[in-house]
């Protein structure tokens, strides 16, 4: 265990999926983690992880959040773009402009802001071209996050991430629930990325912090959906769902947003600049690992 004076401690604004992904990647290694969540339950399961977590809704600051920001060496930020823009920046931009022991902050986008390449690869240096109005906030918010960083010296990172699984949120548990769908789109392909394989991209960001950097956190292999599906119901051995056109689905707007951009996803930015090794390059060899746990 690290002495107080050198303890890296993570502060997360948003301690959901992914914040806990990483949480549980530190935390071994002698990191202290705290952060924000929404509700007085959660929090409490949070503590029983030894993980302190203030409540916050996005609508105020609050004493204690920005206590505990003046001690954090790392800040990641996982809370979605709002109508009314970045809830952090609105009401904590003065306290994170204060925190002299950052050494280290991530903003978790999606690449859902480069929009429709029809199917083409896209890198971090392809046009932004976000389709619906969520992606194109997150755009601003990006550019919003990355202007602080260079006006106030502040290192600032941008991680671009594709379709996240793992424990508790996977295709496996969608099949056994009855909840996943074969919606057949010719041509569409997905990306996904691991969660452990999120948490170690951004550890070696951490360990090797390069301000105003942007990533994109990608497994291998897109694929079409269909197949994925298929796959995780051959893992439980049973009978894929029927497969639905695309033109005859029943899908909300956000899902629709999924299935009316097609791009592949490139990551090789974070195994040439991060040397990241992904656990998981692919849909197949995450899932399989999943499997004894469901």
């Amino acid at each position: 265990m690290q002495d107080s004076l050198h303890t890296d401690r993570l502060f997360c604004f948003g301690l959901g999926f992914s914040a806990l992904a990483l949480a549980e990647w530190l935390l071994p290694k002698g990191w202290e983690v705290s952060g924000t969540c929404r509700d007085i339950d959660n929090q409490d399961t949070l503590r029983a992880k030894n993980i302190p977590a203030f409540l916050f809704d996005g609508s105020h600051a609050t004493a204690e959040i920005s206590a505990a920001l003046s001690q954090a060496t790392h800040l990641l930020i996982t809370i979605a773009p709002q109508l009314s823009g970045d809830v952090v920046l609105a009401h904590f931009r003065e306290a994170i402009s204060r925190a002299r022991n950052l050494k280290w902050i991530g903003y978790i986008s999606s690449t859902g802001v480069y929009g429709d390449s029809q199917g083409e690869w896209v890198d971090e240096a392809s046009p932004l071209r976000g389709l619906t109005d969520l992606n194109r906030r997150r755009i601003e918010i990006e550019s919003a996050w990355l202007k602080m960083g260079a006006e106030q010296g502040l290192p600032v990172m941008i991680f671009r991430c594709v379709g996240i699984y793992g424990p508790g949120r996977n295709l496996l548990l969608s099949v056994k629930k009855g909840r996943a769908r074969r919606i057949e789109k010719p041509g569409l392909v997905f990306s996904r990325i691991h969660a452990e394989d999120l948490a170690q991209t951004l550890e070696a960001s951490m360990k090797n912090p390069q301000p105003g950097e942007v990533y994109n956190v990608s497994d291998d292999c897109p694929c079409p959906p269909v197949e994925a599906v298929e796959y995780a119901c051959g893992l439980l051995g049973v009978e894929p769902p029927p497969l639905v056109p695309y033109e005859k689905a029943d899908l909300s707007p956000t899902a629709r947003g999924f299935y009316d951009t097609n791009k592949r996803i490139s990551n090789k930015k974070i195994k040439t600049v991060l040397g990241v090794k992904l656990r998981y390059p692919d849909y197949r060899s995450g899932l399989s690992v999943l499997l004894k746990d469901i």
